[in-house]
């Protein structure tokens, strides 16, 4: 880092209910993420747990309690079970492009769809156009909004089904943000394929890293995060492999086939 840099000022959140863990509060540090080292800040911050939301950088502060893990997948040693090369196979024809991060009205119209049928309830939910466009175009770092769209018919493009806020990093790529048609019965599991593709990109790219934000121990939403092996988490000693002891005592192994291959 260089030495012009100035070090932030962390700010903390007031405690509000935990949306993963009931019964539970949640508390967050956070700084402005703004001037010429904005990105140089965010990576740094990034590699101990922090992720971006517009310009501002946070990671979770709570009170007696740490269940809110980051992880990230190792992208080059990623080996994809027998589910997911199917999923991959049957989304070969989706037509994928990494676009500007300027929002478009069907983009907002996807995610409204995403949030009413995913997340009826969360924090998301009220977000009006102006809203989802601050959390798009509001960056200092080099994102994209990845586009996941039908094939396209007589040179017109297809339907969109999915988009992902991501920002890249000199060491991976960091998805902010995905969300997909809910309830398309002839694509079943978007949300998996959109990370599966990050990995490839990944690997394209020569990142060694996909960072997924928080993994939490014993909600059931994050679970799906653990589907991608090898994983890293961050520990107090820094990043560590994540053991399938730390997902699920006594489960079995996690599944493996295929390595994806450097594009």
């Amino acid at each position: 880092m260089s030495a012009q840099f100035k070090f932030p000022r962390f700010f903390v959140t007031t405690p509000a209910p935990c949306p993963y863990l009931a019964g539970r509060t949640e508390r967050k540090v956070f700084t402005e993420l703004a001037g010429p080292h904005a990105a140089e800040l965010n990576e740094a911050l990034g590699r101990i747990g922090f992720r971006r939301s517009q310009g501002v950088a946070y990671r979770p502060s709570c009170i007696d309690c740490q269940a809110c893990v980051s992880v990230r997948v190792v992208a080059g040693e990623f080996k994809a079970n027998s589910t997911q090369r199917k999923l991959m196979r049957r989304n070969a024809d989706l037509e994928i492009s990494a676009c500007r991060p300027w929002t478009t009205e069907e983009q907002y119209g996807l995610l409204r769809r995403y949030l009413s049928a995913r997340h009826p309830g969360g924090g998301m939910a009220e977000m009006d156009e102006l809203d989802f466009a601050d959390m798009v175009e509001q960056t200092p770092v080099t994102t994209f909004v990845v586009e996941y769209r039908e094939p396209s018919t007589n040179g017109r493009p297809g339907r969109l089904i999915g988009a992902c806020l991501t920002d890249q990093q000199s060491d991976g790529l960091s998805m902010v943000y995905s969300f997909f048609e809910p309830d398309l019965e002839d694509r079943p599991g978007l949300g998996t394929f959109i990370i599966l593709d990050h990995i490839v990109r990944a690997n394209a790219a020569g990142l060694p890293y996909v960072y997924l934000g928080y993994w939490v121990k014993g909600s059931a939403r994050m679970q799906y995060k653990t589907r991608f092996q090898p994983m890293e988490r961050l520990s107090p000693n820094g990043w560590r492999r994540l053991d399938v002891a730390d997902v699920e005592p006594g489960a079995p192994p996690m599944p493996g086939g295929f390595k994806f291959p450097r594009l």
